[in-house]
C-alpha cells in the first residue's frame, strides 16, 4: 500500500506560497495571520506569531494604574474565586 500523497504547492515569481485550505483550517490561520519563518535541517518551519511582543514586568509595570487601598492576598483570592464561580455558572447554561 502506497503512503498517502502529501499536499503540494508552488512558489510564485513573487516568492509567495499558498498553503492548502485543509492546513489553514486545521491551524485556524485566517487571512492576515502573521507567521514566523524558521529554517531547519529538514526545510522551513512556519508557526503562528504571538499576538503580542514578549515583554518583561518592568516594561509594563503601572500600565494599569489602580487608585485605592491595596488589596490583601485574601481579598485577591476571594475575588478570583468569585469570578471563577461567575464564569462557571455562566457557562452551565
Amino acid at each position: 500500500m502506497a503512503p498517502p500523497e502529501k499536499p503540494m504547492t508552488t512558489l510564485s515569481t513573487k516568492g509567495q506560497v499558498i498553503l492548502p485550505k485543509a492546513v489553514r483550517e486545521r491551524r485556524r490561520w485566517s487571512p492576515g495571520t502573521r507567521l514566523t519563518v524558521e529554517e531547519t535541517a529538514d526545510g522551513v518551519l512556519l508557526t503562528a506569531a504571538p499576538p503580542f511582543a514578549p515583554s518583561r514586568p518592568d516594561e509594563v509595570f503601572g500600565s494599569l494604574p489602580w487608585s485605592g487601598a491595596a488589596k490583601s492576598l485574601e481579598e485577591m483570592e476571594a475575588g478570583i474565586a468569585a469570578e471563577a464561580r461567575r464564569r462557571r455558572d455562566r457557562d452551565r447554561y
